[in-house]
């Protein structure tokens, strides 16, 4: 399959782009579009046959529901039963945002957009591409992250392209999204909604607009670790490794001189056996390991958007560079901690060095 690559200026949208790519849609087919998050990779949420080709080109398991995208909240009605006030509160706050929230589905929702589940996930995006793909395409799009299943969620085109050329029609470039992590995805169903992935909007300012909110206690625990403690993770999605690069990740944590010294020690070990190891660190101990095959500077630990925006660009910077051996320092930042700790703790399998 040749696939079509098209750029799109959020502030003067090229019409014909758009048209073309809802064309594609109507037909069945697939196509990459920028978000506020990440690209995501779209097909007609209505189309049983459109969705089943998401997890073909992505190889993703087909039991990991998709995220049905809307571009006007009127829509929410045509596809979810038992909308609560609750849920109309979180919409007015955060839509269009990087919030999706789930829902008992209607008929017209079929269950390979759901992952053969009886609910749905919708959200709003509020990028102003995808917002305008959404409305060409007929209104109703599912979209998981535009990358190979397992592999960082996509922050470019490059990104995508390097994942997808080749498997999907189309590829919208509308530059690099201004989050750069997924959506928090909130479950309206239970009696108290329920986190099941942290994101940009947190449970403060969820606990703010409801005065409650709870977690699955899942949230942060890789398959092992899940297992061992008797917990089911909610969402499905849960028990699939993500976002993880080629080489070994472990996340080192601790004060920071005895982190440094871990990870430094570890530098001196790894290349005394010729591996090529690289360091995640924060811009404030960068020139620490000047040691490494490769540092990875991540940013500011006063900028956590920054570090969120980075953190999958690095993470396939160690693909590309060939890094054997990763370090990360923990980046619990004040507000994007929960969501930046849960992709980068996810990447790594849960490999956590307490010291």
């Amino acid at each position: 399959m040749e696939t079509i690559i098209k750029k799109a200026d959020g502030n003067n949208i090229d019409p014909e782009v758009l048209m073309q790519a809802g064309d594609i849609i109507k037909k069945g087919g697939l196509v990459a579009f920028p978000t506020e998050t990440v690209y995501g990779l779209g097909a007609d949420a209505l189309n049983p046959l459109a969705s089943s080709k998401i997890y073909a080109a992505k190889g993703r398991p087909s039991d990991n529901p998709l995220i049905v995208h809307i571009y006007r909240t009127e829509d929410l009605y045509k596809i979810a039963e038992n909308i609560s006030e609750d849920a109309l509160k979180l919409a007015e706050e955060f839509w269009p945002g990087p919030l999706t929230m789930i829902f008992h589905k209607k008929a017209i929702v079929p269950y390979e957009t759901t992952g053969g589940l009886d609910t749905v996930a919708v959200r709003m995006p509020s990028d102003k591409i995808a917002m305008e793909f959404i409305k060409a395409a007929g209104g109703f799009i599912a979209a998981p992250s535009a990358n190979l299943s397992g592999r960082p969620s996509p922050t470019s085109a490059a990104h995508v392209i390097e994942d997808m050329n080749g498997r999907i029609d189309m590829i919208i470039d509308g530059g690099i999204p201004v989050i750069g992590l997924e959506s928090t995805i909130v479950d309206m169903t239970e009696r108290v909604p329920m986190i099941l992935r942290p994101g940009y909007v947190n449970g403060e300012m969820i606990k703010e607009v409801l005065g409650r909110v709870s977690y699955d206690p899942a949230v942060f625990c890789e398959n092992e670790v899940v297992g061992k403690a008797g917990l089911k993770p909610k969402a499905p999605g849960m028990r699939y490794r993500h976002y993880a690069p080629k080489g070994e990740l472990v996340i080192v944590r601790g004060d920071r001189e005895t982190v440094t010294a871990y990870i430094k020690k570890g530098i001196k070990n790894a290349l005394k056996e010729g591996s090529r190891v690289g360091v995640i660190t924060a811009e404030e101990n960068s020139k620490v390991y000047s040691d490494a095959t490769v540092l990875l500077d991540i940013g500011s630990r006063n900028r956590e958007d920054v570090i969120a925006r980075r953190l999958y660009s690095v993470l396939r910077e160690c693909d590309e560079k060939c890094i054997d051996y990763i370090y990360s320092e923990d980046f619990d930042t004040p507000r994007m901690g929960q969501a930046i700790m849960n992709r980068l703790i996810k990447a790594a399998g849960h490999n956590i060095i307490e010291v």
